[in-house]
């Protein structure tokens, strides 16, 4: 490497632990609360009084999490400096009503989630996860992480025309996944997944179930340089925000404002929910603390004017085949450090004053980085970070790592760049 934060693959392989482990928003949430406990933080319940008592703690919301760590000496009108991210993926979702089939083949009815690239789900091997919620309002998460289901794609001689002129695919008749033969009985799947969680079918009275690729994460090329997995985007950003947070925790005293990680779900369909980022959550957990360290709306609004969130998300790094897709002059590239991301309409909230931040973490961090910026033929997508900025009046700036295949059940991203991320990320935290 000709960086100075010298590459620890110790970080990429706990990160394809953390993906391999994390099939769902749950799942994804879970384990990053389990490994902040570990680092001496604490769960805090929104239906109870907060303290204002300083160290780590987080809340839990269904696929969302947001944890901060308090200093000592902090003052109510203290800022904070968050890292955005996104704990969804695109994939298929269970129906609420998912025994199906035709022909004597045993099917599970699916939605399409988010803006999938539908073809990479054909003939892999399906697992099923997400959770179950009990009679008694509970949750039990479910992992089913072996050859389960299947989308069968049709054998070319049934296709001639395949090659020439592209699948097609229907979302509604193609991409049924099949788990077995004979009839699709009303209550099968459920049973099913009852009998995995170990609890009885009639009392799981609802349930938020996705399927996943049973793959494995890997190291790709001949010198291992590149990484292959699900969910990179954004599970990825997710785990380098809480190894950074726990790293800016352990700082202690010596930190400058109030680290905070912000996992959101339903990045990848507009972010409208109460776990989402176009929510509520972030700016009531933020309040909260202010109010809780005896604050008023004042110290509020000042804490929230010295705020800096950056908004991480994966990027796109310039495809080999497909040169033409990308600006001329902007080619980000694995293991080249993350990635800032500029749209001057808005579709990411990097401007001037961000660029000098992140800028300025990198440095303190030995970390490369590099731009993107969109084709201008190309629509360019967007993040949680013009929602973040425009919601709570916060500075926030997009960056992220850059990967081919985005939305593919498998990604693509350098082996390096987790790890430069995950850096980056931490001189930010602690200021």
């Amino acid at each position: 490497m000709t960086n100075s934060a010298r590459f620890d693959r110790g970080h990429t392989d706990d990160l394809m632990s953390f993906l391999a482990a994390s099939p769902s928003p749950y799942h994804a949430v879970a384990n990053a609360a389990e490994r902040l406990e570990k680092a001496g933080f604490r769960q805090v319940a929104e239906v109870d009084e907060w303290d204002g008592g300083t160290g780590g703690k987080y809340v839990l919301r269904g696929g969302a999490i947001i944890a901060w760590y308090v200093p000592e000496g902090t003052s109510a009108s203290t800022p904070y400096r968050i890292v955005g991210a996104h704990t969804d993926s695109p994939n298929l979702r269970v129906k609420p009503i998912p025994d199906t089939g035709s022909r004597g083949w045993r099917q599970v009815a699916v939605e399409i989630y988010g803006g999938t690239l539908l073809n990479t789900w054909l003939d892999r091997d399906l697992g099923l996860s997400g959770r179950v919620t009990l009679a008694d309002g509970s949750h039990r998460l479910v992992h089913v992480d072996r050859a389960l289901l299947r989308v069968p794609q049709l054998a070319v001689h049934l296709d001639r025309s395949v090659n020439a002129d592209g699948l097609k695919l229907d979302k509604q008749r193609h991409m049924t996944p099949i788990w077995g033969l004979g009839d699709g009985d009303e209550g099968d799947l459920i049973a099913f997944v009852a009998e995995e969680a170990g609890v009885p079918a009639d009392d799981i009275k609802g349930w938020d179930l996705m399927v996943h690729s049973i793959e494995a994460p890997a190291y790709l090329g001949r010198d291992r340089e590149l990484v292959a997995g699900p969910r990179m985007d954004n599970l990825l950003s997710v785990h380098a925000g809480t190894a950074a947070l726990t790293a800016a925790a352990a700082a202690g005293s010596d930190l400058t404002g109030i680290p905070v990680l912000a996992a959101f779900d339903h990045e990848e369909n507009g972010s409208q929910s109460d776990t989402g980022a176009d929510g509520p959550l972030l700016g009531t957990v933020l309040e909260r603390s202010v109010f809780a360290r005896g604050g008023s709306y004042e110290d509020r609004a000042r804490a929230f004017a010295g705020t800096v969130c950056l908004s991480s998300d994966t990027g796109h790094a310039v495809h080999p085949n497909y040169t033409e897709r990308h600006d001329p002059g902007h080619h980000p590239m694995p293991n080249g450090g993350p990635i800032l991301k500029v749209n001057a309409n808005q579709r990411y909230a990097t401007d001037g004053s961000g660029r000098a931040v992140f800028a300025a973490a990198c440095e303190r961090a030995g970390v490369p980085w590099q731009s993107f910026v969109s084709h201008n033929s190309m629509p360019c997508g967007t993040t949680i970070g013009p929602i973040t900025a425009a919601r709570h009046g916060i500075a926030t700036v997009d960056i992220g790592v850059a990967i081919l295949s985005m939305h593919s059940a498998r990604e693509l991203c350098g082996a390096e760049d987790p790890y430069l991320l995950a850096n980056a990320l931490t001189a930010f935290l602690e200021g």
